[in-house]
């Protein structure tokens, strides 16, 4: 079995949730030894796994099929995540639907990272058999270092006695970006650190005029980081706290759990079965709310979920991705042409 990844604009794309996934992919499929390659011109795979959604991919897929090649496609997006984030995100998305709709449907198969995402696809009358596959977590990239956070520490300069609050995401209004702004306002003691980069050209000028200026002195936008920096402010960090309000699964979610690191996300849909308010994390759906869950976490008033978070993250280890991924591609590979009416369920 030999599987051609394919990932169009992976430069542009490299700094997002669907950049890391193809990352964690290729290590997957390393783990259960399946032979994989990026290399678009190759004809001697077996199995298309397409990633991306530009003209060139809808190319790859009318390539495939002439050859008669088998199709999966990674269903990261859906009409829902692609609301409030760039400019006229919200005028386009029904035509990004009509457009998502038809190249899913020329698949044989497709993989979606959770329940929720397979049951938004299910909902577009999409008759393509659909996996819930989450993207996966690399545990040992993850684990606390104290090199890492030392590191992390002295680029932002963190004194011993500051409180500091994370997230990791685009300047999408959809992330919660305004949400975790005007919570910052109202802790002007903690730190409040949006780790992630958006071209400025690309969003609303609201959220411009927020990451640029309208924001308090405790609010830091240091852009995209990677490396020990970024890895050690995922645990040195006092509270990782994610208010988007729309997801398909949410990678840094996940790297945060790995990092045994205390959650705070907003209550949304995308969450259900993995995730669970006081047990695993904690969850809220009002800025009130958040302000009184960000004061009694920082302060150590309630009790700490990072080891039953840890658990989740382990259910999703990148081993466990690859050997779902195989089922995927030999159930495709041993049923000939695909009957729509079957289906195949992945618990994660």
């Amino acid at each position: 079995m030999k599987v051609l990844l394919y990932f169009e604009g992976e430069k542009i794309l490299a700094k997002s949730g669907i950049g890391r996934a193809l990352d964690h992919q290729k290590r997957a499929l390393s783990a259960v030894g399946i032979e994989y390659t990026l290399d678009a011109e190759c004809t001697d795979y077996d199995i298309l796994h397409i990633n991306t959604y530009g003209i060139n991919s809808h190319n790859m897929v009318n390539k495939a099929r002439k050859m008669g090649k088998k199709v999966i496609y990674h269903a990261h997006s859906t009409e829902e995540d692609f609301r409030n984030s760039f400019i006229g995100s919200n005028q386009l998305s029904p035509l990004v639907k009509k457009y998502l709709v038809s190249l899913y449907s020329k698949a044989d198969y497709l993989i979606t990272p959770t329940p929720y995402s397979k049951d938004l696809l299910e909902g577009y009358g999409i008759k393509v058999p659909i996996a819930s596959i989450s993207n996966g977590i690399d545990l040992k990239r993850f684990e606390r270092s104290k090199t890492k956070e030392e590191k992390f520490k002295e680029y932002f300069n963190i004194s011993s006695n500051q409180k500091v609050i994370i997230c990791v995401g685009l300047y999408f209004e959809r992330k919660g970006i305004i949400d975790f702004v005007e919570l910052a306002r109202q802790f002007p003691d903690y730190r409040f650190i949006w780790f992630g980069h958006t071209p400025m050209y690309s969003i609303p000028r609201t959220i411009r005029t927020l990451v640029r200026e309208d924001h308090p002195k405790n609010v830091e936008f240091p852009g995209y980081i990677k490396g020990d920096i970024i890895e050690g402010a995922y645990s040195a960090a006092d509270l990782f706290f994610f208010p988007s309000y729309e997801e398909t699964e949410g990678i840094v979610i996940l790297e945060a759990l790995a990092s045994k690191q205390q959650v705070l996300v907003r209550d949304i849909p995308v969450y259900k079965g993995w995730l669970k308010d006081k047990e695993n994390c904690y969850m809220g759906s009002t800025n009130e709310e958040f302000a009184s869950l960000i004061e009694s976490l920082i302060e150590k008033k309630l009790p700490n979920t990072c080891e039953s978070g840890y658990e989740v993250a382990k259910q999703k280890s990148i081993e466990r991705i690859g050997h779902d991924l195989k089922e995927v591609y030999e159930t495709v590979l041993n049923r000939g042409h695909t009957n729509e009416s079957e289906q195949i369920y992945l618990k994660n």
